[in-house]
Protein backbone atom coordinates (compact mmCIF):
# COMPACT_ATOMS: atom_id res chain seq x y z
CA UNK A 1 0.00 0.00 0.00
CA UNK A 2 2.32 3.34 -1.14
CA UNK A 3 -0.42 5.79 0.35
CA UNK A 4 -0.15 4.50 3.14
CA UNK A 5 3.42 3.78 3.42
CA UNK A 6 3.86 7.44 2.30
CA UNK A 7 1.25 8.65 4.85
CA UNK A 8 3.35 6.70 7.60
CA UNK A 9 6.51 8.66 6.42
CA UNK A 10 4.88 11.58 6.55
CA UNK A 11 4.44 11.59 10.26
CA UNK A 12 7.49 10.32 11.35
CA UNK A 13 9.03 13.29 8.99
CA UNK A 14 7.04 15.87 10.44
CA UNK A 15 7.92 14.09 14.07
CA UNK A 16 11.82 14.38 13.26
CA UNK A 17 11.43 17.72 12.13
CA UNK A 18 9.49 18.75 15.07
CA UNK A 19 12.36 17.54 17.43
CA UNK A 20 15.17 18.66 15.53
CA UNK A 21 13.66 22.21 15.26
CA UNK A 22 13.17 22.11 18.87
CA UNK A 23 16.71 21.22 20.01
CA UNK A 24 18.28 23.36 17.23
CA UNK A 25 15.99 26.48 19.02
CA UNK A 26 17.16 25.31 22.64
CA UNK A 27 20.45 24.69 21.61
CA UNK A 28 20.64 28.44 19.77
CA UNK A 29 18.69 30.21 22.58
CA UNK A 30 21.49 29.19 24.93
CA UNK A 31 24.42 30.16 23.26
CA UNK A 32 23.00 33.75 21.32
CA UNK A 33 19.83 34.56 23.29
CA UNK A 34 16.15 34.20 22.46
CA UNK A 35 16.02 37.01 19.60
CA UNK A 36 18.82 35.05 18.05
CA UNK A 37 16.94 31.71 18.17
CA UNK A 38 13.69 32.74 16.79
CA UNK A 39 16.06 34.25 13.50
CA UNK A 40 17.97 31.39 12.91
CA UNK A 41 14.57 29.22 12.54
CA UNK A 42 13.95 30.80 9.13
CA UNK A 43 17.76 29.80 8.55
CA UNK A 44 18.40 27.39 5.79
CA UNK A 45 19.42 24.44 8.03
CA UNK A 46 15.40 24.25 9.32
CA UNK A 47 14.24 25.47 5.46
CA UNK A 48 15.82 22.45 3.68
CA UNK A 49 14.47 19.86 6.23
CA UNK A 50 10.95 21.74 5.86
CA UNK A 51 10.53 21.47 2.35
CA UNK A 52 11.58 18.41 2.17
CA UNK A 53 9.06 17.13 4.73
CA UNK A 54 6.49 19.39 2.49
CA UNK A 55 7.42 17.59 -0.71
CA UNK A 56 6.75 14.32 0.80
CA UNK A 57 3.63 15.17 2.34
CA UNK A 58 2.70 16.55 -1.23
CA UNK A 59 3.53 13.28 -2.51
CA UNK A 60 1.49 11.38 -0.44
CA UNK A 61 -1.69 13.51 -0.63
CA UNK A 62 -1.55 13.01 -4.31
CA UNK A 63 -1.70 9.25 -4.52
CA UNK A 64 -4.52 7.77 -3.83
CA UNK A 65 -5.04 4.08 -3.98
CA UNK A 66 -8.37 2.32 -4.83
CA UNK A 67 -8.85 -1.40 -3.31
CA UNK A 68 -10.47 -3.75 -5.66
CA UNK A 69 -13.75 -3.72 -4.71
CA UNK A 70 -14.36 0.02 -4.44
CA UNK A 71 -14.72 2.78 -6.62
CA UNK A 72 -13.71 6.61 -5.92
CA UNK A 73 -15.86 9.65 -6.78
CA UNK A 74 -13.06 12.34 -6.89
CA UNK A 75 -14.56 16.07 -5.92
CA UNK A 76 -12.40 18.80 -7.41
CA UNK A 77 -12.08 22.58 -7.30
CA UNK A 78 -11.72 22.73 -11.11
CA UNK A 79 -14.36 20.71 -12.46
CA UNK A 80 -17.10 22.08 -13.57
CA UNK A 81 -19.80 20.79 -11.02
CA UNK A 82 -17.67 20.43 -8.49
CA UNK A 83 -17.37 16.44 -9.12
CA UNK A 84 -15.43 14.61 -12.06
CA UNK A 85 -17.81 13.23 -14.46
CA UNK A 86 -16.51 9.39 -14.15
CA UNK A 87 -15.25 7.52 -10.97
CA UNK A 88 -12.09 6.64 -10.88
CA UNK A 89 -11.50 2.33 -10.94
CA UNK A 90 -9.18 0.53 -8.37
CA UNK A 91 -5.75 1.09 -8.47
CA UNK A 92 -3.01 3.95 -7.79
CA UNK A 93 -3.71 7.69 -8.90
CA UNK A 94 -2.71 11.06 -8.89
CA UNK A 95 -4.65 13.85 -7.88
CA UNK A 96 -4.14 17.67 -7.40
CA UNK A 97 -3.44 17.89 -3.33
CA UNK A 98 -5.63 20.36 -1.34
CA UNK A 99 -7.76 21.01 -4.71
CA UNK A 100 -8.79 17.87 -5.09
CA UNK A 101 -10.24 14.58 -3.01
CA UNK A 102 -11.74 11.28 -3.04
CA UNK A 103 -14.81 9.65 -1.66
CA UNK A 104 -14.49 5.95 -1.36
CA UNK A 105 -17.72 3.60 -2.30
CA UNK A 106 -18.07 -0.36 -2.07
CA UNK A 107 -18.96 -1.71 -4.96
CA UNK A 108 -19.18 -5.70 -4.05
CA UNK A 109 -22.37 -7.21 -2.58
CA UNK A 110 -24.01 -5.96 0.82
CA UNK A 111 -26.61 -7.29 2.77
CA UNK A 112 -28.91 -5.12 4.90
CA UNK A 113 -31.44 -6.86 7.20
CA UNK A 114 -34.34 -5.75 9.40
CA UNK A 115 -34.95 -8.22 11.74
CA UNK A 116 -37.66 -8.17 14.79
CA UNK A 117 -33.82 -9.91 16.87
CA UNK A 118 -31.83 -7.11 18.50
CA UNK A 119 -28.47 -8.99 17.43
CA UNK A 120 -29.44 -9.96 13.41
CA UNK A 121 -30.10 -6.34 12.10
CA UNK A 122 -27.89 -3.42 11.27
CA UNK A 123 -30.20 -1.18 13.53
CA UNK A 124 -30.34 -1.66 17.54
CA UNK A 125 -33.33 -3.37 18.46
CA UNK A 126 -36.68 -4.61 16.85
CA UNK A 127 -36.29 -3.46 13.26
CA UNK A 128 -38.56 -5.76 11.64
CA UNK A 129 -41.40 -4.73 9.07
CA UNK A 130 -45.19 -4.26 10.39
CA UNK A 131 -47.83 -4.47 7.93
CA UNK A 132 -51.16 -4.81 7.53
CA UNK A 133 -52.78 -7.46 4.78
CA UNK A 134 -55.80 -6.63 2.51
CA UNK A 135 -58.16 -8.14 5.58
CA UNK A 136 -57.32 -6.17 7.97
CA UNK A 137 -54.43 -8.42 10.12
CA UNK A 138 -51.32 -7.28 11.17
CA UNK A 139 -48.26 -9.21 10.29
CA UNK A 140 -44.49 -8.47 10.83
CA UNK A 141 -41.74 -9.68 8.59
CA UNK A 142 -38.43 -10.12 8.58
CA UNK A 143 -36.23 -9.73 5.73
CA UNK A 144 -33.17 -8.99 4.02
CA UNK A 145 -31.92 -7.13 0.95
CA UNK A 146 -29.15 -7.91 -0.99
CA UNK A 147 -27.74 -5.41 -3.25
CA UNK A 148 -24.89 -3.44 -4.55
CA UNK A 149 -23.80 -0.15 -5.64
CA UNK A 150 -23.27 -0.04 -9.56
CA UNK A 151 -19.52 1.95 -10.30
CA UNK A 152 -20.69 3.66 -13.31
CA UNK A 153 -23.47 5.46 -10.90
CA UNK A 154 -21.40 6.07 -8.24
CA UNK A 155 -21.05 10.23 -9.41
CA UNK A 156 -24.57 10.08 -9.42
CA UNK A 157 -25.28 8.08 -5.81
CA UNK A 158 -23.01 11.43 -4.47
CA UNK A 159 -25.00 13.48 -6.09
CA UNK A 160 -28.04 12.25 -4.68
CA UNK A 161 -27.35 10.78 -1.67
CA UNK A 162 -23.38 11.12 -0.66
CA UNK A 163 -22.92 8.42 1.96
CA UNK A 164 -26.39 8.41 3.25
CA UNK A 165 -28.00 5.88 0.54
CA UNK A 166 -28.89 3.06 3.03
CA UNK A 167 -30.23 4.80 5.72
CA UNK A 168 -32.23 7.39 3.18
CA UNK A 169 -32.97 5.45 0.42
CA UNK A 170 -32.62 1.62 0.76
CA UNK A 171 -34.49 1.29 4.17
CA UNK A 172 -37.29 3.65 3.96
CA UNK A 173 -38.07 2.47 0.20
CA UNK A 174 -37.72 -1.25 1.19
CA UNK A 175 -40.26 -0.88 4.20
CA UNK A 176 -42.75 1.10 2.33
CA UNK A 177 -42.99 -1.52 -1.02
CA UNK A 178 -43.47 -3.71 1.09
CA UNK A 179 -46.68 -2.77 3.39
CA UNK A 180 -48.15 -1.58 -0.04
CA UNK A 181 -47.30 -4.93 -1.21
CA UNK A 182 -49.14 -7.32 1.52
CA UNK A 183 -51.78 -4.73 1.84
CA UNK A 184 -52.79 -6.48 -1.86
CA UNK A 185 -53.04 -10.07 0.16
CA UNK A 186 -55.17 -11.80 3.05
CA UNK A 187 -53.48 -13.03 5.72
CA UNK A 188 -54.75 -16.56 4.99
CA UNK A 189 -53.02 -16.16 1.38
CA UNK A 190 -49.45 -14.55 3.14
CA UNK A 191 -49.26 -17.47 5.37
CA UNK A 192 -49.71 -20.07 2.27
CA UNK A 193 -47.77 -21.00 -1.02
CA UNK A 194 -48.79 -17.36 -2.19
CA UNK A 195 -45.93 -16.37 0.16
CA UNK A 196 -43.65 -16.93 -2.60
CA UNK A 197 -45.81 -14.67 -4.79
CA UNK A 198 -45.42 -12.18 -2.47
CA UNK A 199 -41.85 -12.35 -2.57
CA UNK A 200 -41.26 -12.41 -6.23
CA UNK A 201 -43.43 -9.30 -6.60
CA UNK A 202 -41.51 -7.88 -3.83
CA UNK A 203 -38.08 -8.95 -6.06
CA UNK A 204 -39.67 -7.44 -9.05
CA UNK A 205 -40.72 -4.40 -7.52
CA UNK A 206 -37.19 -3.20 -5.26
CA UNK A 207 -35.04 -4.49 -8.29
CA UNK A 208 -36.68 -1.53 -10.59
CA UNK A 209 -36.47 1.02 -7.52
CA UNK A 210 -33.35 0.15 -7.03
CA UNK A 211 -31.73 0.41 -10.60
CA UNK A 212 -33.49 3.81 -10.92
CA UNK A 213 -31.09 4.75 -7.81
CA UNK A 214 -28.09 3.48 -9.62
CA UNK A 215 -28.21 0.45 -7.10
CA UNK A 216 -28.16 -3.30 -8.45
CA UNK A 217 -30.65 -5.54 -6.58
CA UNK A 218 -29.58 -9.12 -6.27
CA UNK A 219 -32.37 -10.63 -4.62
CA UNK A 220 -35.20 -10.24 -1.89
CA UNK A 221 -35.54 -11.78 0.69
CA UNK A 222 -38.45 -12.59 3.42
CA UNK A 223 -36.74 -14.40 6.32
CA UNK A 224 -40.04 -14.88 8.28
CA UNK A 225 -43.63 -14.03 8.90
CA UNK A 226 -45.09 -13.77 12.36
CA UNK A 227 -48.90 -13.35 13.30
CA UNK A 228 -50.84 -11.18 15.85
CA UNK A 229 -51.46 -13.37 19.29
CA UNK A 230 -55.10 -13.93 18.40
CA UNK A 231 -54.31 -15.27 14.75
CA UNK A 232 -51.62 -17.33 15.81
CA UNK A 233 -53.81 -19.20 18.22
CA UNK A 234 -56.80 -19.58 15.47
CA UNK A 235 -54.20 -21.49 13.40
CA UNK A 236 -53.36 -23.22 16.12
CA UNK A 237 -56.56 -24.84 17.28
CA UNK A 238 -57.88 -25.44 13.20
CA UNK A 239 -54.50 -27.41 12.61
CA UNK A 240 -54.60 -29.10 15.88
CA UNK A 241 -58.67 -30.42 14.54
CA UNK A 242 -57.29 -31.25 11.09
CA UNK A 243 -55.18 -33.67 12.50
CA UNK A 244 -57.80 -34.69 14.79
CA UNK A 245 -59.47 -34.89 11.47
CA UNK A 246 -57.25 -36.58 9.57
CA UNK A 247 -56.40 -39.45 12.24
CA UNK A 248 -59.64 -40.07 12.07
CA UNK A 249 -59.67 -40.76 8.66
CA UNK A 250 -56.49 -43.08 8.90
CA UNK A 251 -58.46 -45.41 11.59
CA UNK A 252 -61.63 -45.39 9.24
CA UNK A 253 -59.22 -46.33 6.39
CA UNK A 254 -57.64 -48.71 8.74
CA UNK A 255 -61.21 -50.46 9.37
CA UNK A 256 -62.44 -50.28 5.98
CA UNK A 257 -59.41 -51.65 4.74
CA UNK A 258 -59.39 -54.78 7.22
CA UNK A 259 -63.23 -55.39 6.02
CA UNK A 260 -62.19 -55.36 2.72
CA UNK A 261 -58.94 -58.21 3.61
CA UNK A 262 -61.81 -60.43 5.56
CA UNK A 263 -64.43 -60.42 2.88
CA UNK A 264 -62.04 -61.04 0.13
CA UNK A 265 -60.76 -64.20 2.29
CA UNK A 266 -64.57 -64.96 2.63
CA UNK A 267 -64.65 -64.55 -1.13
CA UNK A 268 -61.81 -67.25 -1.85
CA UNK A 269 -63.00 -69.84 0.64
CA UNK A 270 -66.32 -69.63 -0.71
CA UNK A 271 -65.06 -69.85 -4.24
CA UNK A 272 -62.55 -72.94 -3.42
CA UNK A 273 -65.46 -74.82 -2.10
CA UNK A 274 -67.35 -74.17 -4.58
CA UNK A 275 -64.98 -75.56 -7.23
CA UNK A 276 -64.47 -78.57 -5.25
CA UNK A 277 -68.00 -78.98 -5.31
CA UNK A 278 -67.91 -78.69 -8.89
CA UNK A 279 -64.96 -81.36 -9.26
CA UNK A 280 -67.40 -83.74 -7.15
CA UNK A 281 -70.11 -83.47 -9.00
CA UNK A 282 -67.91 -83.95 -12.24
CA UNK A 283 -66.45 -86.88 -11.16
CA UNK A 284 -69.37 -88.72 -9.78
CA UNK A 285 -71.16 -87.93 -13.29
CA UNK A 286 -68.28 -89.66 -14.80
CA UNK A 287 -68.38 -92.94 -12.20
CA UNK A 288 -70.95 -93.57 -10.11
CA UNK A 289 -69.47 -95.67 -8.00
CA UNK A 290 -66.46 -93.64 -6.84
CA UNK A 291 -69.87 -92.08 -3.96
CA UNK A 292 -69.85 -95.73 -3.01
CA UNK A 293 -65.60 -95.98 -2.39
CA UNK A 294 -65.87 -92.78 -0.71
CA UNK A 295 -68.01 -94.30 1.43
CA UNK A 296 -66.55 -97.22 2.95
CA UNK A 297 -63.50 -95.24 3.02
CA UNK A 298 -65.10 -93.16 5.75
CA UNK A 299 -66.16 -95.56 7.48
CA UNK A 300 -63.81 -97.96 7.56
CA UNK A 301 -60.98 -96.56 9.87
CA UNK A 302 -62.99 -96.45 13.35
CA UNK A 303 -65.90 -98.71 12.61
CA UNK A 304 -65.14 -102.71 12.18
CA UNK A 305 -68.81 -104.32 12.45
CA UNK A 306 -72.18 -102.83 11.23
CA UNK A 307 -75.19 -103.89 12.38
CA UNK A 308 -78.06 -103.67 9.20
CA UNK A 309 -81.46 -104.39 10.55
CA UNK A 310 -83.08 -107.38 8.61
CA UNK A 311 -86.52 -105.31 7.22
CA UNK A 312 -84.27 -102.87 5.94
CA UNK A 313 -82.25 -102.70 2.36
CA UNK A 314 -78.61 -103.66 1.70
CA UNK A 315 -76.49 -100.72 0.69
CA UNK A 316 -73.78 -102.74 0.44
CA UNK A 317 -73.43 -107.01 -0.89
CA UNK A 318 -72.90 -109.47 1.64
CA UNK A 319 -68.97 -110.45 2.31
CA UNK A 320 -69.88 -114.05 1.62
CA UNK A 321 -71.14 -113.32 -1.75
CA UNK A 322 -70.01 -114.50 -4.27
CA UNK A 323 -69.35 -111.93 -7.47
CA UNK A 324 -72.70 -113.36 -9.32
CA UNK A 325 -75.19 -113.36 -6.41
CA UNK A 326 -77.01 -110.76 -5.81
CA UNK A 327 -79.31 -109.88 -2.36
CA UNK A 328 -82.74 -110.77 -1.90
CA UNK A 329 -84.75 -107.33 -3.47
CA UNK A 330 -86.46 -105.72 -0.96
CA UNK A 331 -90.31 -106.75 -0.68
CA UNK A 332 -89.47 -110.44 -1.55
CA UNK A 333 -90.64 -112.78 0.36
CA UNK A 334 -87.14 -114.17 0.75
CA UNK A 335 -86.40 -111.17 2.24
CA UNK A 336 -89.42 -110.74 4.63
CA UNK A 337 -88.96 -114.42 5.68
CA UNK A 338 -85.23 -113.32 6.30
CA UNK A 339 -86.03 -110.86 8.38
CA UNK A 340 -88.08 -113.15 10.89
CA UNK A 341 -86.12 -115.87 11.32
CA UNK A 342 -82.58 -114.31 12.00
CA UNK A 343 -80.94 -111.90 13.78
CA UNK A 344 -79.22 -108.43 11.78
CA UNK A 345 -76.27 -109.59 10.13
CA UNK A 346 -73.32 -108.41 10.14
CA UNK A 347 -70.41 -106.69 8.31
CA UNK A 348 -66.56 -106.87 9.01
CA UNK A 349 -65.29 -104.11 6.81
CA UNK A 350 -61.52 -104.69 8.17
CA UNK A 351 -61.50 -108.20 6.87
CA UNK A 352 -63.32 -107.01 3.24
CA UNK A 353 -62.02 -105.92 0.67
CA UNK A 354 -62.88 -102.72 -0.67
CA UNK A 355 -63.67 -103.56 -4.53
CA UNK A 356 -66.56 -105.93 -3.73
CA UNK A 357 -68.77 -102.96 -2.62
CA UNK A 358 -71.51 -102.11 -4.98
CA UNK A 359 -75.05 -100.62 -4.55
CA UNK A 360 -77.60 -102.96 -5.98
Amino acid sequence: MIDSLLDLITIIAWSLLGLYTLLFFVRTTQRHGVTTGLRRLLSFRLLLPLALVIGLNMLGMSLVYITPPQVGVVLSVTAPKGVRPQPIQSGLHWIIPFVERVTHYPIAWQTYTMSSNPLEGQEIGDDSITARTNDGQEVILDCSILFRLRGEQAVRIYIDWQERYITDFVRPVTRGIVRTRVSQFTVDEVNSSRRADLEAELNLLLEEEFRDKGLELDQFVLRNIAFSPEYASAIEHKQVAEQQILQKQHEAEQIRTLAEGEAAAVRIKAQAEADGLKFIADALAKDEKLLTHEYISKLSPGIRVILVPSDNPFLLPLPNMEPDEQPFPIGSPEGSSLGKTESPPSIDLQNQPVEKASIP
